[in-house]
């Protein structure tokens, strides 16, 4: 189990149990301590994760730290924890105080939910006010899990996170100003897209009217765009499933030999090959124009490609079918009763084929 599947059975458990932690210390126990293990830590090794960690500041003695994971006795990350219902925001300057004394890298701020990272960007060793980091365990995405993995005790190498840290840090921010920029467009911002497409004077009806333009461009961008990745992902499992099918028909009988012997081309066939190749000519070379035969249909491709289907035919049985595919690899069979109703479709032989040009 990767540590993404973890952290899915971790966001159930909190989303399932948060109502009965009653406590902080319930709080750690029950989702703080799982997320170290998921991270390859020890939490029962007092010399690789120690609670209750002593940081002396300044006159105060003894001052302790929720957690600090360890490295031949130095501290590498520092974890102060809150109650799961505690909002983070009003207890980042304790950490701070901690970070500012220890030798400690890292510092990590959670309430068992939210988990948020900090070290020494703009001032050395100094935590920075904002983290560089962020991961929500109830609501995390692909690329969050990517990142955390660099905490991971397998691959814990302190430069390389420094590293992108400064760009995680910046970049986070930057999508934050986007989308509250793109949600409710601020004067300066509308006026600086504004300029760029309106020739007038930009006066306050002028720059109510493009806040409302920029609104409804930026969100029809954004289903546009959601839309196109969803499509590609479509097609590409469609085009997984092609494959697989292809796969499964070719492999019913084990014995190559046999397959061989139970296919066989006929001129009936060649000749329906040879009517969409006409047709398709005018988009595609002929040299590109190629054909596989199988027991159930004869499938013709585009550079002898499967991936990359035209047609399919299903002279095999008393009733004579054909089959084209659109742009996102959709099969589409239809019924013929002579070999020349496959001119019938010729638009829509080509449409496939330009897919491929």
């Amino acid at each position: 189990m990767d540590l993404k599947d973890k952290l899915r059975l971790l966001s159930e458990k909190i989303i399932s149990s948060k109502e009965r932690i009653q406590t902080e210390e319930a709080t750690k126990n029950a989702f703080i301590m799982p997320f170290l293990q998921y991270l390859g830590y020890d939490v029962f090794d007092p010399n690789e994760v120690v609670p209750e960690y002593v940081t002396d500041i300044g006159t105060k003695k003894g001052e302790k730290i929720d957690y600090a994971i360890c490295k031949e006795g130095q501290p590498l990350i520092l974890i102060e924890c809150k109650h799961w219902k505690q909002n983070l925001s009003l207890h980042d300057n304790q950490l701070l105080r901690y970070f500012h004394v220890s030798k400690a890298k890292f510092g990590i701020l959670t309430n068992g939910i939210i988990y948020r990272f900090y070290t020494d960007l703009i001032e050395p060793n100094k935590m920075d006010e904002k983290p560089f980091f962020e991961i929500n365990i109830e609501d995390f995405k692909d690329s969050q899990v990517e990142e955390l993995k660099k905490f991971h005790k397998s691959y814990f190498d302190i430069s390389k996170i420094i590293e992108t840290a400064s760009e995680l840090k910046y970049t986070g921010e930057l999508k934050s100003l986007l989308l509250a920029e793109l949600s409710e467009p601020t004067e300066n911002f509308t006026k600086h897209f504004a300029k760029q497409v309106y020739q007038g004077v930009l006066t306050q009806k002028i720059v109510d009217q493009f806040t409302y333009l920029l609104k409804k461009s930026s969100s029809q961008m954004l289903n546009e765009y959601i839309t196109d990745r969803l499509q590609s992902a479509l097609t590409i499992e469609i085009e997984k499933e092609v494959e697989k099918q292809a796969e499964i028909e070719e492999s019913v009988i084990d014995d190559p030999k046999d397959k061989k012997a139970l296919i066989v081309t006929t001129e009936e066939e060649l000749e329906g090959f040879y009517i969409i190749k006409s047709i398709i000519r005018e988009v595609l070379e002929s040299n590109r124009i190629t054909y596989r035969d199988a027991q159930s249909y004869f499938a013709i491709f585009a550079d002898d490609n499967n991936r990359r289907p035209i047609a399919r035919l299903y002279f095999n049985s008393s009733k004579k079918s054909f089959s084209y595919f659109d742009a996102d690899k959709k099969e589409t069979k239809v019924e013929i009763s002579k070999l020349d109703d496959i001119y019938n479709y010729r638009n829509q032989l080509l449409e496939t084929a330009k897919n491929y040009s």
